[in-house]
């Protein structure tokens, strides 16, 4: 399949382009994705290998320079210079989008302090595509890879349980039965989804209470995206009402009703609206 460009080079100013590529299915990226690539001097990769079945497909002849975690650090200043002298650069990861945990945060801030323009090129996102098939809240944490270590993992999870809206993080297979004990102590009561293979032909979602949860029989295949749901909120451990609360509702005791006074209140806290209307009720049986 060729594509062919819709402008001249010219068209396109030098600078840094970060391309988002398929997570899998080759099928899975933009038509101006394909076109940077093809336009572009050289395209910087994790691996060469992955990347070139999805450039052969779509006809890009650009060079291509192997950029991972082992050798980017090394590459910054030859690119750079690349760069200062007009060339068009894209950074490729082997899946997604690049520097979302892959290779690419360390050029972009070198780029941001030379002054080197940079730009996205959106398109496939693990995390939005695990997101939005979970079923869960859509404001969420995006934690990244956790860490390997027993103590840093248990206090990280620990953490983030804190946090009230869904979670979203990568697994190695080889990892996953580590971390499954410390989600069961953190997230008790939580839904789960593993999402294995995106968009790949063994694409799979596993759906599952946090409480059932059981180590894997044996190891799945291909990197993880986990979702944990969004932390609910049990009304009847809620706190009593607070000092700010009581003088919140003496304010407005002689403007409002006792029903508007519970539903303005009940917004901005945790305590059960049958509480505020009570003590309403109260405070106007003093009078």
């Amino acid at each position: 399949m060729i594509i062919k460009p819709q402008f001249k080079l010219k068209e396109y100013e030098n600078g840094l382009y970060l391309v988002s590529t398929p997570l899998g299915n080759l099928k899975d990226i933009t038509l101006r994705a394909i076109e940077v690539l093809q336009q572009s001097h050289y395209i910087l990769c994790e691996d060469t290998r992955v990347s070139k079945n999805l450039l052969d497909k779509y006809q890009v002849k650009s060079k291509l320079i192997s950029n991972h975690k082992f050798n980017e650090k090394k590459n910054v200043i030859k690119i750079i210079e690349f760069l200062k002298s007009g060339k068009i650069i894209s950074l490729i990861s082997d899946a997604g989008t690049p520097s979302i945990s892959d290779p690419g945060s360390i050029l972009v801030n070198e780029c941001i302090n030379n002054e080197i323009k940079i730009f996205p090129i959106p398109g496939p996102s693990a995390v939005a595509a695990a997101v939005s098939i979970s079923g869960f809240s859509d404001k969420f944490l995006f934690c990244g890879f956790l860490p390997d270590k027993k103590q840093q993992l248990s206090n990280e999870l620990k953490k983030f349980s804190e946090f009230e809206n869904s979670l979203v993080f990568f697994i190695s297979p080889k990892k996953i039965n580590k971390i499954i004990p410390e989600i069961k102590k953190n997230f008790e009561g939580r839904k789960i989804v593993f999402c294995r293979e995106i968009t790949k032909i063994y694409e799979e979602f596993i759906r599952k209470n946090v409480n059932e949860l059981e180590l894997f029989e044996k190891e799945p295949k291909g990197e993880l995206t986990v979702v944990i749901s969004e932390k609910k909120i049990n009304k009847n451990l809620s706190e009593k009402l607070t000092e700010s609360d009581i003088n919140i509702i003496k304010k407005m005791i002689n403007k409002l009703s006792t029903k508007e006074i519970t539903e303005i209140l009940s917004q901005s806290t945790n305590v059960p609206k049958k509480e505020i209307y009570n003590y309403c009720l109260e405070l106007k049986n003093e009078k």
